[in-house]
């Protein structure tokens, strides 16, 4: 009866003043959704792991907005090297130490097969053209795909391209002779560094080459791959992790996905069509995408196909392209390192041929070693892409159940102190001194990158040919700290600021002869 005198009093009272009712609901709605929602988030967090207190909605988003990688780093020195955060009501447990990786990402890399889907990421910009190998969740067409991929990407292949090693980075040397004036004017490496990559790319899978940054394919490709690189980001989209704003019909975010995933489908469309066009008629180049369409064995569709392109296409120009300008920005700066290097090539190959033979496999142990310094110290893609766990996972008498997302902390692991006394220093010496310590910038375990042996590759050559040919002097004065000199810290990969360098020759008759030659 008290029940029914209730609600015919609240019936009473809207009647008399409706819009102060509505007025109370309108308060008292979002009051008992975010209390509710507290409750639903607090009951999804894994019990018995600790991490930094979050706000409600959003939990730790705002906390990591920016350079979300170092911030995890500096929350290990308190929570351990293994904690939980929550982005917005997901609660994601992240991997911050060489050891704690071996762990989970090494003896667990079964249950950590699969990968989390995002909403901007996978539903906006990949529902078209699909999604690359390594941003896939785990199911037996990416069996098929990495599959395909590995045949691709393994040693014995990578020596086929060695050819195609050799012309781009060869292009790569004479652009930046020819459009450095000789050494006289100060050039911005990234658009070389762009072509070098994409044209390798397109090279390797499409058998067509991007022979110049003038070309409109250029421009197009490199624009929109950019833009889509920041959709993957585990931090700049806010609409991933609170579905309420999923709601909003005028999202820029959104606008923007879409109109990056229909330029990427146009471009997608025209190589396949064209190397369509030239296996009918018997004209086309080997390439991985016409050896895979070839290979009745592997049984891929067209689907599975373009995510094979995709993974070549995304790979080559988020992380080489990325590291070689941060590289490059770096040893401007830093001429001992280079005088280093220049005596390591003399010594290695004589004076007077700047063009050092493709066919060396990172036999120039100095060089090989700065390659890797350079992989450990900038760790462009620092936080590796995300997993989720497909069985619970028992941590240290913790139970980590089946669906978690977890990140590895690529850079908080290349940085770890227990592995290194000076992370912080740049330093090509201490590959000398532990060859066999651990590298996380391709990840870990069975979702490690599958091109880490071509990338490898192709940086070794582009260092030593660039190395070799040019002193590279500095123009402006940036700030290479990894950290610091991040141009952009809400994205999925490290980007240093726009810079301008002086390439002199070493020996500008010895170049230019050659250049003419190749």
């Amino acid at each position: 009866m008290a029940i029914a005198s209730l609600v015919a009093s609240l019936q009473a009272r809207v009647l008399e003043s409706p819009l102060q009712a509505l007025g109370i609901t309108a308060l008292l709605v979002p009051f008992f959704y975010v209390i509710l929602n507290e409750f639903i988030r607090s009951s999804a967090r894994v019990p018995g792991l600790k991490g930094p207190t979050g706000l409600p909605l959003i939990g730790n988003l705002a906390q990591i907005r920016v350079n979300a990688a170092e911030q995890y780093r500096v929350w290990s020195r308190k929570f351990g090297a293994v904690y939980q955060i929550q982005l917005g009501n997901i609660p994601v447990v992240v991997v911050n130490s060489a050891a704690a990786a071996k762990v989970l990402f090494g003896q667990n890399a079964q249950a950590l097969s699969s990968r989390p889907e995002f909403y901007t990421f996978h539903k906006i910009v990949s529902n078209t053209a699909g999604t690359t190998i390594g941003t896939s969740p785990y199911s037996d067409s990416l069996k098929r795909r990495r599959k395909g991929a590995a045949s691709a990407l393994n040693r014995p292949s990578v020596e086929t391209y060695v050819s195609h090693l050799d012309v781009e980075s060869k292009a790569f040397v004479e652009e930046l002779y020819r459009y450095g004036n000789g050494g006289k004017t100060p050039v911005d490496p990234m658009p070389m560094i762009q072509r070098l990559s994409l044209s390798l790319a397109l090279t390797l899978n499409w058998g067509v080459r991007v022979a110049s940054q003038e070309e409109d394919l250029f421009d197009e490709i490199t624009h929109v791959e950019e833009e889509i690189s920041r959709f993957r980001s585990t931090t700049g989209n806010l609409q991933d992790y609170i579905p309420l704003l999923r709601l909003n019909p005028f999202s820029s975010n959104s606008k923007k996905a879409a109109e990056m995933r229909l330029r990427r489908d146009k471009y997608l469309g025209s190589l396949n069509k064209d190397l369509d066009d030239r296996m009918e008629k018997g004209t086309h180049s080997p390439c991985i995408q016409a050896n895979v369409i070839l290979d009745k064995e592997a049984k891929l569709n067209s689907e599975e196909l373009t995510s094979i392109s995709l993974t070549m296409l995304s790979g080559g120009l988020d992380t080489v392209t990325t590291l070689v300008a941060w590289s490059i920005g770096l040893l401007s700066t830093r001429l001992d390192i280079q005088d280093k290097a220049s005596k390591a090539i003399e010594e290695f190959y004589g004076k007077g041929e700047p063009m050092c033979s493709a066919d060396d496999d990172q036999k120039c142990a100095y060089v090989a070693a700065l390659v890797k310094e350079c992989l450990r110290y900038f760790t462009v893609l620092r936080l590796a892409l995300p997993r989720t766990s497909i069985r619970d996972i028992n941590y240290q008498g913790v139970v980590i159940p089946k669906g978690t997302v977890f990140f590895l902390n690529a850079w908080a692991c290349n940085m770890d102190p227990d592995v290194w006394t000076d992370p912080d220093e740049f330093r090509p010496e201490r590959w000398f001194e532990q060859p066999d310590a651990p590298l996380f910038t391709y990840g870990m375990g069975y979702r490690m990158c599958a091109g880490s042996l071509l990338a490898n590759r192709e940086l070794y050559l582009v260092f030593m040919r660039t190395l070799n040919s040019f002193r590279i002097e500095p123009h402006d004065n940036n700030d290479w700290h990894p950290v610091r000199g991040n141009s952009d810290p809400t994205s999925l990969v490290a980007i240093p600021q726009k810079y301008k360098a002086r390439f002199v020759p070493k020996d500008s008759i010895a170049l230019g002869k050659a250049l003419a030659t190749s």
